[in-house]
């Protein structure tokens, strides 16, 4: 079915982002499955009433029906399949983190069904893991193949051979690592840190370290400029940054 189909009926989506509309309704931009990201009304949702936006609390599990030929669709209806995960404090921070690099990096009606998958088994996850930086970490790594920007952790992009376990290499966001001038290049990373976060292995801290890092270069070139709200709103509340991102 064609994003211009008159009506889409029982999509699997998520709640993104949410804003009034008018004097009762709402504009919501949804993750769903099989169509991506989608923009629709939510009419009569707000001041108390009953319409097919009342269910549209982020992180819940949603079962939604639209229709309309334009960009922005009407919501004809939406079904929650499951209570919301109780995420809140610092956690929901991040949550909100993952919600605004989607609504930042995915261009509508592009679907990403694999990235739908992880971001329902990562919000469970963000509600009550022990570690977040593991998952958070996982998911940017899987966020980033989707939008065709992988990395590849096994060979220098400039020569072709193998990292080096003792080598030290620069990150470029158009062709990847490369053997850095001089080890003590405060930019260069480690090859055995690269090695670990090749195979998803997070329980080092130096590894976490250079992860995170690793993760905000290579976001920063598709984000932009303009800073993610996320990380300054928990910021401006507590004098911190949010740990896991």
């Amino acid at each position: 079915m064609s994003v211009a189909d008159l009506r889409v009926d029982r999509q699997p989506a998520f709640v993104l982002h949410r804003r009034a509309w008018r004097e009762t309704s709402l504009l919501l931009e949804l993750l769903t499955r099989d169509f991506g990201r989608v923009g629709v009304i939510a009419r009569g949702a707000r001041g108390g009433r009953r319409g097919p936006g009342a269910c549209s609390q982020a992180f819940q599990p949603l079962l939604v029906s639209w229709s309309g030929r334009a960009d922005l669709k009407t919501l004809a209806a939406a079904e929650a399949v499951s209570p919301a995960p109780a995420i809140a404090g610092e956690r929901l921070y991040t949550a909100l983190y993952v919600n605004e690099l989607l609504m930042r990096l995915l261009m509508q009606h592009d679907a990403h069904c694999t990235l739908f998958d992880a971001y329902a088994a990562l919000l469970p996850g963000i509600a009550s893991a022990e570690d977040l930086e593991p998952l958070l970490r996982r998911f940017e790594l899987l966020l980033l193949r989707e939008l065709g920007y992988g990395m590849e952790f096994v060979h220098d992009s400039s020569t072709g051979q193998a990292l080096e376990p003792a080598g030290h290499y620069l990150f470029s966001p158009e062709g990847g690592f490369h053997a850095a001038p001089a080890p003590a290049d405060p930019r260069a990373y480690p090859g055995r840190v690269l090695a670990e976060i090749g195979r998803g292995d997070f329980s080092g801290p130096e590894t976490r370290r250079y992860a995170k890092r690793l993760m905000r270069e290579a976001l920063a070139q598709l984000l932009g400029a303009r800073p993610l709200h996320s990380r300054g709103y928990f910021r401006a509340r507590h004098a911190r940054p949010v740990d896991a991102i």
